[in-house]
């Protein structure tokens, strides 16, 4: 296998709230995945890589079994990659003004690590972190 791409499918509440969520972090819509409608929604976080949102019931089909209870815990996270501490610092406050959960705040750690977690309004969980 030599994959071009990789695209993640998880499953949200509310589209539309997703959508907004993302937009006000400036994360680049996927226009040619997304129909703008309540079924789905695809942002893309970087060359090659693309995370579609899709409203839970209809992803549910996809996988023929039940989703994961995010209130419960989580399987993956993505990791996004600051320029410095003050961009992961700004981004920080750009999750918390767009409704986020900020659940690891900004601090340094590790050997010259520098970042925080967050949640999206499903409970999606990423960590910003610079090095």
């Amino acid at each position: 296998m030599r994959p071009k791409q990789i695209w993640a499918n998880l499953g949200v509440k509310d589209v539309s709230r997703t959508r907004g969520f993302y937009k006000k972090l400036g994360i680049k819509p996927n226009e040619e995945h997304d129909n703008g409608g309540d079924q789905f929604t695809s942002f893309l976080f970087g060359e090659g890589f693309a995370i579609h949102f899709f409203e839970a019931g209809f992803l549910q089909q996809s996988f023929e079994g039940d989703l994961a209870d995010l209130t419960k815990g989580n399987e993956i996270m993505f990791s996004l990659w600051a320029d410095s501490k003050e961009e992961a610092d700004c981004w920080a406050e750009e999750v918390r003004n767009a409704g986020g959960t900020i659940f690891s705040e900004p601090r340094s750690f590790g050997n010259n690590y520098y970042g925080f977690g967050f949640a999206d309004p499903d409970g999606h969980k990423f960590n910003v972190f610079h090095m």
